[in-house]
């Protein structure tokens, strides 16, 4: 019985995935040879968090990069797609948390290195989970390379990077205004903090001139703050309060006396035009006081409760706190009105508690000297966005950077690389723990308890995980990486953060191209989240549709920047689709004579010939210019068009057509006449599969093997 007639007449698609992708990795397909003379194109994955599964977020930048590297491949590329995983400090900590709170256990009790050691179990058990989720979504990654965020060769990079930047002056520790989350008991960046609408009030409230002749009114959206007061300012050309500046202010509840300040941040049409200024809880009260040399108080203490500060509110939650100061302005007679007013409230991105800003010590690095060569770069098109608007949003933050706060209060994570000297309390900032003081010779050493912001060690991501700081021929044949694959969200998390330490440490940016794609939705173009009920399981609808199906609906619908509307009715249709092209295939397969391959120089051999049927040149002419559109649209990342053109070139004009109009030639009498239509048929389903591989890589894979090939 020949192999052709084996063919199953349905397509058995979980079959073929386990068996295609055990091949792959058993044969090692995708490994990377550096010492290849091939030209180089080379991707590292955005690393997830081993924080549980993969989401269709997930699935989308796979697909994506999976679809280049495999294309890249085929034409002849020298493709390392580097993957890997992130340890995500606070993500990860709050879900090893969570479980052992549902075990009645709490990490204050196993101590830090117990607390360690469960979350490294926890990775070990969770790393490979995710790793064969990209491998069951037909990701060609080159496994030998894998990485994580805290292996050792990464904890090398980080430490020396950290070290470096002190050296020069670029890493300080310093007292600052940093968002603080109650919750996960961590200094937050800025980009962390999702700012929600929220329907509050504002509070108008009388403050005694020391005078004894009057009171000014003073609005706020926070009431509890104002125990932490150290001034009122107006705006200096304000002609309501000229009068007063200078001159000082009774701080109701608390009976302190403050002074009127004239400072230029003061919005006039705000509420009365004056303002408390609370530096310690407010980040341009900090400012302001700084200007001013104002006294800092911190009123609301890391846990959210009120500090020995707030006086009489000591111990209070700061809601409680909120509640108790309104009553008692009332009762005193000092609050006037009260308004409501929609305003933006700041939530941890990982646990969505309120954040305080709240006046911390913590590890910065200064960004401005780092930002500079970034938007430089992108100026100079060495690294370009796509879409290009983009690079506009990119440019606008980069110019209007802070210094970025790294110090995390956590456990889990890269531990900062300093020592305080108990003695002398000098700091000792070192790639390796110093045995002794160096400035008092004191062996009493203690190390920082915080941990680095995940983000620091993410964006050296491109080159530590090609064996920096070491010289190895990875870095010099695949750095810069050729093309970036991620999302709008990480833009300012991630991408600045690679490009800044890529260009500072590597002298070159980290990718020519960043791709931004855009966000997975649910099919009313609603973000998918649990509450809402709609979050889609990537391996679930894998096992019920198939790897193809779900990978072709992705791309299908991916057009540059636009988010996707993802249905589970029209992957239905492109599982489908995968039938087609396995019936397509079965009866060609079945019914054609001629079993050998067919090149390009021999179809237009043979179409040059008289007695060829219009049919056969039209098909082979719109291969051509098929070919021609997919190698255009893959270029400029235009996804979408290229799947919607396979699409249909496949089923209308290939299966409905050709194969159609072939049916009665294949079996008619003239010899000459089938070899012509035999030839052609094999050649144009040969060199569809190859098209179709990038996007649907397993039941092309399946049929393609059937076909002839040259043997050894």
């Amino acid at each position: 019985m020949s192999p052709e007639s084996q063919i199953p007449k349905s397509y058995n698609g979980p079959e073929v995935e386990r068996k295609w992708s055990e091949y792959w990795l058993e044969n090692r397909f995708f490994e990377a040879d550096p010492s290849s003379e091939d030209p180089p194109y080379s991707i590292v994955i955005p690393p997830p968090n081993v924080t549980g599964v993969l989401h269709m977020g997930h699935a989308l930048n796979i697909t994506i990069q999976d679809i280049l590297a495999r294309w890249q491949r085929m034409k002849g590329r020298n493709v390392l797609w580097l993957p890997g995983t992130d340890h995500a400090g606070i993500a990860t900590q709050n879900v090893v948390e969570r479980h052992l709170a549902a075990e009645g256990r709490h990490r204050e009790e196993l101590g830090r290195e117990k607390f360690e050691e469960v979350v490294w179990r926890w990775k070990e058990e969770y790393e490979p989970r995710i790793l064969g989720q990209i491998q069951r979504l037909g990701g060609s990654c080159d496994w030998s390379r894998t990485r994580f965020t805290m292996d050792e060769g990464l904890s090398q990079a980080v430490r020396e990077v950290f070290v470096q930047l002190y050296e020069e002056g670029l890493i300080y520790r310093g007292e600052y205004l940093v968002n603080w989350c109650p919750r996960c008991s961590t200094a937050i960046s800025d980009l962390e903090v999702i700012h929600q609408p929220a329907a509050g009030k504002l509070w108008h409230i009388r403050y005694p001139l020391s005078s004894g002749d009057g009171f000014l009114e003073v609005a706020t959206t926070r009431p509890e703050t104002m125990l932490g007061d150290t001034a009122v300012a107006v705006h200096p050309e304000d002609g309501r309060y000229e009068q007063h500046i200078g001159k000082t202010v009774i701080l109701p509840l608390m009976e302190r006396e403050i002074p009127l300040i004239a400072d230029l941040f003061v919005d006039r049409k705000f509420g009365t035009g004056a303002v408390k200024v609370t530096p310690g809880h407010d980040p341009n009260d900090f400012e302001a006081g700084r200007r001013h040399q104002l006294a800092i108080l911190s009123v609301i203490g890391e846990d959210g409760t009120m500090t020995k500060e707030a006086g009489p509110y000591a111990g209070l939650d700061r809601f409680e706190a909120r509640r108790r100061v309104v009553a008692d302005l009332q009762e005193k007679g000092l609050l006037t009105r009260v308004e409501d007013h929609d305003h933006q409230v700041g939530h941890c991105q990982r646990c969505d508690t309120i954040v305080e800003p709240l006046v911390s010590t913590q590890w910065f690095v200064k960004v401005q000297s780092l930002s500079e060569p970034v938007v430089e770069a992108v100026q100079k098109g060495d690294t370009q966005f796509v879409p290009r608007r983009f690079e506009k949003i990119f440019l606008n933050w980069m110019n209007n950077i802070h210094d970025w706060c790294v110090s995390r209060q956590l456990w889990w994570g890269h531990r900062i690389p300093a020592w305080y000297c108990l003695e002398c309390e000098a700091i000792l900032v070192a790639r390796e723990a110093p045995g002794s003081c160096h400035q008092c010779g004191s062996s009493s050493l203690r190390q920082d308890e915080d941990v680095l912001d995940t983000w620091f060690s993410s964006g050296l991501w491109p080159f530590s995980t090609m064996g920096w700081p070491e010289e190895t021929l990875e870095q010099e044949v695949y750095y810069p990486t050729t093309t970036l694959v991620t999302g709008p969200d990480i833009i300012f998390f991630w991408v600045a953060r690679m490009m800044m330490l890529g260009l500072r440490f590597k002298d070159a940016v980290p990718f020519r191209q960043v791709y931004i794609t855009g966000l997975v939705r649910d099919e009313k173009g609603r973000k998918m989240s649990k509450s809402t009920g709609n979050v889609i399981d990537p391996l679930e609808i894998i096992e019920e549709y198939g790897a193809d199906a779900v990978r072709f609906t992705l791309s299908i619908t991916a057009a540059p920047g636009t988010d996707i509307p993802f249905s589970i009715s029209r992957m239905a249709g492109y599982r489908a689709f995968c039938n087609k092209i396995w019936n397509a295939g079965r009866f060609l397969l079945m019914n054609l004579e001629r079993h050998q391959p067919v090149s390009t120089a021999q179809i237009h051999k043979l179409l040059e010939q008289d007695g060829v049927q219009l049919e056969d040149r039209w098909i082979v002419s719109r291969l051509h210019q098929v070919i021609g559109s997919i190698e255009t649209n893959l270029g400029k990342f235009r996804f979408h068009a290229a799947s919607d053109e396979l699409y249909h070139f496949f089923w209308d004009e290939f299966c409905d057509w050709y194969i159609e109009f072939i049916k009665v030639r294949l079996r008619g009498d003239v010899a000459r006449d089938r070899k012509i239509v035999n030839t052609t048929a094999l050649y144009v389903l040969d060199t569809s599969l190859r098209l179709l591989h990038p996007f649907m890589p397993f039941v092309t894979e399946e049929l393609w093997q059937r076909l002839p090939h040259e043997g050894p």
